[in-house]
């Protein structure tokens, strides 16, 4: 066990470096294992973050969702954890990464009406008061020139009307929307699902740059953390929690734009579709939500005349920062249930029934021996069947 080390130790620079009780989010972000749903448990039952780290295994072991294995690796990390956080200082520095405590006078409004969102944030760039008019655009990776051309366009118009156009930076759909706000002179936020020290996908590395200073790149992620597809769905809540609205366009049956539109309709925010023709396989997705109630749109003048009656530019109150995910106690037991609903395959009915309480998604690829991005695209079409849902910390649950 290596023994305590103090911030002298680590050479901080008092001008550049996060503040005392940002570092202490930085060292429990870095504690494998640890994920938003278990730092939201542990800061609620501690009360600070300072607190937690000072936590033994015993007192560990009273938080809800903790029990004796990861109450020791917990404490381990807390004791043993020197090593990774002077690594992460180091990144954040050399690639010009600041971090954004929930609390904090620029943590962006939205951000803090949804349940679960990030404690910490890591950024380049910067925050900006004319982000509370922000609008989301998102669609699939693979899409057709007529998507692209309406992504830019679209864009382009809201960033000319004075919008923050705020995408995912994907291949795609993303980029163009990205490329559109530059081009028109405006601003935009990128949201990342992985580390900002391995930018993802690679063939976005000079986006990421230009974004950067046009506006914001930023995820809940730790720097060396790589990107997985386990981690869009969580990258997708905040985009739409960024965002007065969200702006669909080409997405097909099974895209991860779909789980996008649901976290916006969930938190509240607007969903608008762009129809691609009718018997088109890249809009099938969006046809399917302009069925069910989404408002269609064909340029970025419908998007502004929409917004216009749906939502006050004002920011929503702030919240305190203290987590409240557990406050009323540990979340009730599942109902039992007959059995698994109809019209899954039997890959899905195994993961159904693998879901008889909460689990974390890389516990599921354990226990049913498929990889990573399989176990994702499975979660995926059970939660658009509406059979599961995503829960904090990656984490899932029937529905």
């Amino acid at each position: 066990m290596s023994s305590p080390t103090s911030d002298a130790d680590l050479n901080f620079d008092s001008s550049t470096d996060p503040s005392p009780a940002t570092l202490d989010h930085l060292r429990l972000a870095l504690v494998p294992g640890l994920g938003p749903k278990l730092t939201r448990a542990v800061l609620d039952f501690f009360g600070s973050a300072e607190a937690v780290l000072k936590a033994t295994a015993s007192q560990l072991r009273a938080v809800p969702l903790i029990g004796s294995t990861l109450s020791e690796r917990f404490a381990a990390g807390f004791r043993d954890g020197d090593a990774s956080l002077a690594r992460e200082l180091s990144l954040l520095r050399a690639n010009g990464v600041r971090l954004t405590l929930w609390g904090d006078p620029d943590y962006p409004a939205r951000l803090t009406t949804i349940d679960d969102a990030p404690t910490l944030l890591y950024s380049r760039g910067t925050f900006s008061p004319a982000d509370a008019n922000a609008v989301g655009i998102v669609g699939s990776r693979s899409c057709t020139t007529y998507g692209k051309r309406m992504a830019a366009q679209i864009a382009a118009g809201l960033a000319r009307a004075g919008y923050t156009v705020v995408s995912g930076l994907a291949l795609g759909i993303d980029g163009a929307a990205h490329q559109g706000a530059i081009d028109a002179g405006g601003r935009t936020v990128a949201v990342l699902g992985g580390g900002l020290a391995k930018i993802y996908p690679p063939q976005h590395v000079g986006l990421a740059d230009a974004v950067a200073a046009a506006g914001l790149v930023l995820t809940e992620t730790p720097m060396v953390v790589p990107t997985t597809a386990m981690m869009f769905p969580a990258r997708n809540r905040i985009i739409s929690a960024l965002s007065r609205a969200v702006v669909i366009i080409e997405a097909n049956a099974e895209s991860g734009a779909l789980i996008t539109a649901r976290h916006a309709a969930e938190q509240g925010r607007e969903v608008f579709v762009v129809p691609g023709n009718a018997d088109s396989e890249y809009s099938a997705g969006c046809h399917e939500l302009i069925r069910k109630g989404a408002r269609l749109v064909r340029n970025a003048d419908d998007v502004l005349e929409d917004l216009r009656g749906i939502a006050p530019p004002d920011p929503p109150p702030r919240r305190t920062p203290k987590p409240t995910l557990f406050d009323a106690g540990p979340p009730p037991a599942l109902p039992a249930l007959s059995g698994p609903p109809a019209g899954l395959d039997e890959a899905q009915v195994k993961l159904w029934e693998a879901l008889g309480s909460p689990r974390q998604a890389d516990e599921l690829a354990r226990e049913l021996g498929v990889e990573a991005g399989t176990l994702a695209v499975q979660l995926m079409k059970l939660e658009m069947k509406k059979v599961v849902r995503r829960l904090p910390g990656n984490s899932y649950e029937r529905r």
